[in-house]
């Protein structure tokens, strides 16, 4: 079995449904949307 910590630094980013783009994850995020597509999206 993997230790937590090392388990937790294996983890892929998380990336941008819309663009590809590395999205900046912060504490219980859960969007799949980076800043600017979102910022991008309310313009609609």
């Amino acid at each position: 079995m993997t230790p937590t910590p090392d388990y937790f630094r294996n983890i892929e980013p998380k990336t941008c449904t819309d663009c590809g783009k590395t999205i900046d994850e912060m504490h219980e995020c859960y969007l799949n949307q980076c800043d600017q597509c979102l910022r991008h999206a309310d313009h609609f």
